[in-house]
Order: C-alpha cells, then structure tokens, then sequence
C-alpha cells in the first residue's frame, strides 16, 4: 500500500502512534487523526503562533511524504502534537492542491529536492521576479535546497518549492530535464473520513499572508 492507504487504514482502525516513512520523516497519529509530521525536506514553520506553525509545519512535511515511495512503518506508542487533528483526507486533498499549483508553475518535481544552482547566463532580455524568488537567487549558492533555503529566509516550505519551481519555469535555475507532463491523480477513497474544509481554509488563509 502506498502512504495515503496506509494513514487510511490507520484512521479505520483508530490507531495512535507513528508512521515512519523510510528516512524521509513520520506522522504522528492519534486514535486514527494525524496530530504531527515532520520530513527531512520540510524545515518546519516559525515566527508564528504555536498551533498555527504546527499546522504549516505538519502540511509542509505531508507534502513529501505522502508522495513517498519509502516503506511505512507504524509504531504503537503514546504521542503528543498541537497541531488541530487532520483527516487523511483533508491531507490529501492540500497535498493535490500544492502539487497542482506547481506542476502549473513546472511540473517536475526533481527540484523540490536538488540543490537550487542558479544558471550563470539569462537568455531572456527580461524577467519579473516576485520577492521571494529574488531573494532565492541571492543566496542560492548550489548547495542548499529549496528546504534549507526557507529555512535560512523564515519562509514555509510550500513557498519556497513555488519560487523555485516558477524560477525554474524561467529557465533561472540548471534542472536536469525538460519540462515533463504531471502525473495523473487517483481518487481520495470514499471510506475515508471527509476533509476538513474549515481548516483547509484556515491553512490557505495562512499560506496566503505568508508568501
């Protein structure tokens, strides 16, 4: 089963501990709810109130890993979080959002994970940047990640993966293939608890005032 099938499963059976994703991270579970996540390419989210950075910090690291193709391991174990509880559902439902807003900026996603190397020579006579993607190609230096990138900028993940992916979209940024088609998405399982739309709002809302 994938990552998503196995959180469902989880949720069925009301389960409460963690979910290892390989050496990509883990979520963490209670009584079948995700209460946390973490991802080693997601830095986690700061300078915010304390249940509104977990909730952008547990979105950020679900992005990844619900795209894994790590084995999942679940531990029974007692786990704390303060982050709101989330359906799997309501995770699923984001992490196709995000990942349709950048396979619209450039859908491959090789450079949410590569360090950002800007390219030395811009072919295009003029080029508007946002903010965020400024600042990016100033402290790109090829070794550091869009992850290790927010996290030296206070950005969310989310955020930056947008920049760099509309950076790469410009051809500002060395990418290891040419633009590619995205990949089809399956349904969300009808067995599942629905999404939580209210928060879902809420999180956009955030997204939004972050930039």
């Amino acid at each position: 089963m994938d990552i998503p099938e196995v959180l469902g499963s989880l949720e069925r059976a009301r389960g409460t501990g963690s979910l290892r994703v390989g050496a990509e991270g883990a979520f963490h579970i209670r009584r079948g709810l995700v209460i946390g996540a973490e991802s080693r390419h997601a830095p986690g989210a700061g300078g915010h109130d304390p249940e509104l950075a977990a909730l952008l910090s547990l979105f950020d690291a679900a992005y990844f890993l619900l795209g894994s193709d790590a084995d999942p391991v679940f531990t029974e174990e007692p786990v704390a979080g303060t982050s709101p509880e989330v359906t799997v559902a309501t995770l699923v439902h984001e992490q196709r959002r995000r990942r349709g807003l950048l396979d619209a900026a450039w859908p491959d996603g090789a450079v949410d994970v590569a360090p950002v190397e800007p390219v030395r020579r811009v072919r295009r006579q003029r080029v508007i940047l946002t903010g965020l993607q400024a600042e990016i190609l100033l402290n790109a230096d090829g070794t550091r990640t869009p992850a290790r990138l927010a996290a030296d900028l206070g950005r969310t993940a989310f955020a930056c993966l947008l920049a760099v992916r509309g950076l790469a979209a410009a051809a500002l940024l060395r990418t290891a293939t040419p633009r590619p088609e995205p990949a089809p998405r399956p349904e969300i399982p009808a067995e599942w608890a629905p999404a939580d739309h209210d928060l879902l709002i809420r999180l956009r809302t955030a997204l939004v005032e972050l930039g």
